[in-house]
């Protein structure tokens, strides 16, 4: 890919993602919605690189990852498989009901967490299963409370269960209406999309960008 393409790739993905941002601007202060947004964006990274990796090893038996269902035959153990292979590839693990996708569809299906589809909960367990299924491999550290700032239960979000799940909802929604083009762009271009957020974030609220930084590293980990 050519420098100019990827220039204007960084330069679109970058508005979209502000543009997210804006919309739920003035739900709950600048930076801290920054913490939410920028904890999704990077549950969806992880999503999408895991899904690209899945694929491509399940290739030949002519399987995608993220269309799997739980009603496969043999659905636990092409999980069990994927998930050994990228423990030690990736470093983390993702089954296909935690995907990225999957939750913006119970999204979808159950906005406002009434019935049996979204639910904050769900969440938050699937982003603590990210973090644990790294424990005891090289990548523990790097993985280690990464999604300690999403407070998903944090009454500033809203008064009701109803209105958290529905502001979350939304931020998921948007989020997967982006993608990150993994066959495309390179990790260095979707970090340094990451950082212009939190810069963005930073002079929104009148800090340095500085107090925001989440070093590329851990981004660029996988």
């Amino acid at each position: 890919m050519s420098p100019q393409i990827e220039a204007q790739n960084l330069s679109e993905l970058q508005s979209r993602l502000w543009n997210i941002a804006d919309t739920l601007r003035g739900k709950i202060h600048a930076d801290e919605f920054r913490d939410y947004c920028l904890g999704f964006i990077f549950y969806k990274y992880l999503s999408e690189k895991f899904v690209a990796y899945a694929n491509k090893i399940l290739a030949e038996d002519g399987i995608k990852y993220n269309e799997l269902s739980t009603e496969h035959s043999a659905y636990q153990d092409i999980v069990e498989a994927v998930k050994e292979d990228s423990i030690q590839t990736l470093g983390y693990f993702l089954p296909p009901t935690d995907l990225f996708h999957t939750m913006a569809e119970r999204v979808a299906k159950d906005p406002k967490g009434a019935g049996t589809g979204f639910i904050l909960e769900d969440l938050a367990t699937t982003l603590r299963n990210i973090e644990q299924s790294t424990l005891g491999t090289d990548s523990a550290d790097d993985f280690s409370n990464l999604f300690e700032d999403l407070d998903l239960g944090s009454s500033k979000l809203g008064s009701t269960a109803e209105v958290k799940n529905e502001l979350i909802g939304k931020v998921i929604t948007e989020l997967d209406k982006l993608s990150f083009n993994l066959s495309e762009a390179s990790s260095d271009i979707l970090g340094d999309a990451y950082e212009y957020l939190i810069g963005q974030f930073a002079s929104g609220a009148g800090k340095k960008a500085g107090e925001f930084y989440t070093p590329q590293p851990v981004w660029r980990h996988s």
